[in-house]
């Protein structure tokens, strides 16, 4: 085995031991020691990999987005011909997907949340251009982001162990969330809604004309 594989051999194992050691006893018992301990690396071994626990955190984040990212354009592909809104289906279901996966992004995501918030800027710029994007292709963007923070709701709450609600119940309301036929009765394009608040004016500028 030649050193640079055996460096990545090093690193993969450095990092699944952070992601067991965050799903097993929470972000705030990671610890480069920890890792060692986990990996059966030595502690210079993981060392050599990352100088920090910020480093370690970093690197999950970049390799969980990255995963997701791939699977984020694996369905889009499938859905972009079939779908009115690609870019919010295939978000729906990236994070059903990261719901439902062991040793998820999600867990990364969290721990960075709770060791140093300024790691959240890595995902959060690449989801301000998938809202853009999934604003830019819906006949009402409200409701597409309405969708979306639903999504958004189920994953965190049950991240943080706050939902009441079982798997099985989870899984419907993604899968209702995701189907377009659920929602396509309640789309108010751009138009229609600022028409109402002007008809809403109209209609009480005449009541004021009658009662004078």
């Amino acid at each position: 085995m030649d050193n640079a594989t055996r460096s990545e051999r090093s690193r993969n194992a450095a990092l699944e031991a952070a992601i067991a050691i965050i799903a097993r006893d929470g972000p705030g018992r990671l610890t480069l020691d920890a890792i060692a301990r986990e990996s059966g690396l030595s502690k210079g071994g993981v060392m050599h990999q990352f100088r920090t626990k910020e480093a370690v955190l970093k690197a999950l984040l970049e390799r969980q987005m990255a995963h997701f990212e791939e699977f984020s354009t694996a369905y889009m592909a499938k859905v972009s011909a079939t779908s009115p809104n690609p870019n919010l289906a295939t978000q729906l279901a990236t994070v059903r997907e990261a719901a439902t996966s062991p040793n998820s992004a999600a867990l990364a995501l969290v721990a960075a949340m709770v060791e140093n918030p300024s790691l959240m800027a890595l995902p959060r710029g690449r989801e301000m251009e998938r809202m853009a994007a999934i604003r830019e292709e819906a006949a009402d963007p409200d409701l597409a982001m309405l969708r979306w923070a639903g999504a958004m709701g189920l994953l965190l709450s049950s991240l943080f162990g706050m939902s009441p609600l079982s798997k099985d119940e989870h899984q419907r309301l993604f899968a209702r969330l995701v189907d377009d036929a659920q929602w396509a009765g309640l789309e108010q394009p751009a138009a229609k809604r600022s028409a109402k608040p002007a008809a809403a004016s109209v209609a009480k500028a005449a009541s004021k004309r009658k009662r004078a």
